[in-house]
């Protein structure tokens, strides 16, 4: 009979999300795992199998929970257009700390076939959001009428990585915030 887990698993894959958003997969050895999971390493490897187990499982964790945010403020505001700029202005508020998904798609890009997986399933969820989101700002009369929806999906998702992307490099937080304020113009 296997022993129960003595240790709060979503708590260590949250701790794990923190070594991995910082150091990357590469950077992140496993004893700063262990150390930031307070899970002996036998526990790590019983239960994730791996670093790369529990790199996906962080990806996947931290993934889900993004879209998650990013999901329940598009749908929070009476105008859909206020949705997304509350979206991107949490993007702004948040841009100082790493993010796992842009530093998993920079270390990996489309290498590891379980990894594209986990973060297309992420993507599918936003991207849907995002062009109801869209959908209902062009009917409000927020968003031009001959503006390819899919097309601007693909523009604000590509603009949030960019504004990670140069927080990440040393972009202060009025060049982030500027990024998010030029993207939404072009939405008209």
């Amino acid at each position: 009979m296997a022993r129960p887990k003595e240790f709060d698993v979503e708590a260590a894959v949250e701790a794990a999300v923190e070594i991995f958003r910082e150091h990357g997969f590469e950077g992140a050895s496993a004893q700063m795992l262990v150390d930031a999971m307070k899970i002996g390493r036998q526990s790590l490897y019983d239960t994730f199998g791996d670093k790369w187990g529990i790199y996906c499982t962080a990806v996947k964790h931290y993934s889900q929970d993004e879209v998650r945010a990013h999901t329940e403020i598009l749908d929070r505001s009476g105008r859909a257009i206020e949705g997304i700029r509350a979206m991107l202005e949490r993007v702004v508020a948040e841009a100082d700390r790493p993010c796992l998904g842009v530093g998993s798609i920079a270390e990996f890009g489309c290498a590891r076939p379980e990894l594209v997986k986990i973060r297309q399933a992420s993507s599918d969820v936003l991207s849907r959001a995002l062009a109801k989101a869209l959908g209902a700002a062009r009917e409000q009369g927020d968003v031009a009428e001959d503006l390819d929806i899919d097309h601007l999906v693909t523009f604000l998702i590509a603009t949030i990585s960019a504004m990670r992307l140069a927080a990440r490099g040393g972009a202060g937080r009025d060049h982030v915030s500027g990024l998010a304020e030029l993207a939404m113009p072009s939405l008209r």
